[in-house]
């Protein structure tokens, strides 16, 4: 058993060293010596070829090469990343990033011009006059004219000194003059002008008295059997206007009606009795 046990052992030796060397031999070059060899004798030491499979990047999957452990160099590359951030946190450049970040978020909002502006404003129903002056006498007494202005998808029926509520209005300020320019209609006590869709030459005149804040409303929604509750509070932003001038209609002039005194009212009741 031992003698043949040798004898299949150097087989596989000279097996593989004709497999893996670079010149491939005759198959006549192998010679079996037909005696059994002495197990007292030291077999013959085969060099070790170099392998056809040496340049394959996987060798843990051949049981001949010893697996390469990669964890100390992963490791090490980790090591290597932390030990630079901490450089870059020490010395400021991350920080520097930061504000870059900052900034950025920051120049997100759009800027307008004052084209972009006037284009907008005209596109909801206004126009920014400037800001109201002490010199200013803009406010009148009431006149008999109403208008019908649409701002933004609202519209409201106005007259002089009338005070209204629309959704705020971007670029004024309070105590800005403003001007509306879609009159939809425009009427008083003789005449009736209605536009189709605006009426052209009329304009009403306000001033911005305030920027608020609308009462608060609770949003619920409720699924049944779901177990699903949510509520959500809102306060829609308003700008105040007021009202100061209604244009592009004649306006009737105001017959002021002088009351009787009372001395007349009793000379007339006196008379009354006699009669």
């Amino acid at each position: 058993m031992a003698n043949s046990r040798c004898l299949l052992n150097s087989l596989t030796r000279q097996v593989t060293t004709f497999l893996f060397r670079n010149s491939y031999p005759s198959l006549q070059s192998f010679s079996v010596s037909p005696h059994f060899p002495n197990p007292s004798t030291p077999l013959p030491i085969f060099t070790r070829p170099i392998s056809a499979f040496a340049q394959w990047p996987h060798l843990r999957y051949f049981s001949s090469d010893k697996p390469i452990d990669h964890s100390n160099e992963i490791e090490d590359e980790d090591e290597e990343d932390d030990f630079e951030d901490e450089e870059d946190y020490e010395s400021g450049e991350e920080g520097e990033d930061y504000e870059g970040d900052n900034e950025s978020v920051s120049s997100r909002k759009k800027v307008y011009t004052e084209e972009e502006k006037e284009a907008e404003a005209s596109a909801i129903g206004y126009k920014v006059v400037g800001p109201l002056h002490k010199e200013d006498n803009v406010f009148k007494p009431y006149e008999p004219v109403f208008a019908v202005v649409q701002i933004g998808s609202h519209q409201f029926k106005v007259s002089n000194r009338d005070s209204i509520f629309t959704e705020r209005l971007k670029f004024c300020e309070v105590n800005d003059k403003l001007i509306l320019n879609k009159v939809l209609l425009v009427g008083s006590n003789s005449q009736t002008i209605v536009g189709r869709p605006t009426v052209p030459g009329a304009a009403v005149h306000a001033v911005v008295e305030e920027h608020a804040l609308d009462a608060k409303v609770i949003i619920f929604k409720k699924k049944r059997r779901k177990n699903y509750r949510r509520t959500k509070g809102h306060r829609q932003e308003l700008t105040k206007l007021r009202i100061t001038n209604i244009e592009g209609i004649e306006k009737p002039q105001n017959v002021v009606v002088e009351k009787p005194s009372k001395a007349a009212k009793k000379e007339q009741q006196k008379i009354a009795v006699t009669a």
